[in-house]
């Protein structure tokens, strides 16, 4: 009995750990904290970021960091423990390592801050963190596969598959999602995953030497946004637009012109600004003491030059 009474109270104390959480904050920012500030993709994270604020009118401000390039792992770990020490009120992140992360969100909780990620999570078992705001990455690669098979129809030969960051949980599980798709089909050559390390020359590369290497690649895919738009330069530049079938990932105004211009078949955006504007507001649902959902899926929407201009594709493009 004295054992059923502990293990009560520690799940007691669990579940109410934040529950005063506004008693505990000494200070009314929220901190977003991403992967890289240079990308347009972030900057939409954080146009949601700074609207949620508004509408919130001024209970909270948002404080916007994040490394010059996502494969600063270290510096982004300095960008969370610094806002710990800082007493914020609560943190967005979207963790460019899913290991690296685990410590500083750790801490975190232990100083009552509440962390609701964004777009790439941590291997935490669902530990630490309040809610996961995120894109089905396995579920969005396997689409950009679908749409790139049905393109593609009956014709064989190799697929390039162009990625970002080696680790990261978003390239894992889109990667994953993508090439397991692609898998099932025979007749068809997966080539060797390329990292690009979200650089968008590194990628423009990368695909130049893919594409000379490779005279029977019929399609290719780019898994983010720098990557991408690399992708679609070196597509362009070798005189490959309209001859094999290219789907990227993300909707920049650089891929949004390759799908009007054909050099992209399509491409799976992401609603980044929702993932600012509601991780920001789940922070205040949690500060408010309200219950939240561990994971929300913020979705996409496959864009092609026939519905490029709807409500719908506008509503994510950015």
């Amino acid at each position: 009995m004295r054992k059923l009474t502990v293990i009560s109270a520690t799940i007691l104390g669990l579940s109410t750990l934040f529950a005063s959480q506004a008693t505990f904050a000494k200070t009314n920012e929220i901190a977003v904290i991403v992967k890289s500030e240079n990308s347009n993709f972030w900057q939409n994270v954080k146009k949601g970021a700074l609207t949620a604020e508004k509408e919130l009118g001024g209970k909270y401000t948002i404080s916007f960091q994040g490394p010059p390039a996502e494969t600063d792992v270290d510096k982004q770990v300095d960008m969370v423990t610094n806002a710990i020490n800082r007493d914020v009120a609560g943190i967005v992140l979207a963790a460019s390592d899913p290991n690296a992360l685990i410590q500083p969100v750790k801490k975190a909780w232990e100083h009552r801050i509440p962390v609701v990620i964004i777009d790439s999570g941590i291997n935490s078992d669902g530990k630490y963190y309040q809610s996961y705001l995120a894109t089905d990455n396995y579920a969005a690669g396997k689409l950009a596969a679908e749409k790139l098979l049905a393109k593609l129809g009956d014709k064989k030969g190799k697929i390039g598959v162009m990625s970002y960051t080696p680790g990261s949980d978003s390239a894992i599980k889109r990667g994953g999602g993508f090439i397991d798709t692609v898998k099932k089909v025979q007749g068809l050559e997966l080539l060797a995953t390329k990292y690009s390390d979200s650089k968008m020359e590194t990628a423009l590369n990368q695909t130049t030497d893919v594409l000379e290497s490779n005279p029977d690649i019929v399609a290719i895919f780019g898994a983010n946004e720098p990557t991408a738009v690399g992708m679609g330069r070196a597509v362009k530049a070798k005189g490959y637009a309209g001859k094999i079938v290219a789907v990227g990932f993300d909707g920049n105004k650089a891929l949004q012109d390759f799908v009007r211009d054909g050099t992209l078949d399509g491409i799976v955006v992401q609603s980044s600004f929702q993932m600012g504007k509601k991780g920001v507001n789940t922070i205040s649902r949690i500060l408010n003491k309200e219950k939240v959902e561990k994971f929300i899926d913020t979705g996409v929407v496959y864009v092609t030059k026939d519905n490029i201009d709807s409500e719908e594709a506008q509503g994510v493009l950015y």
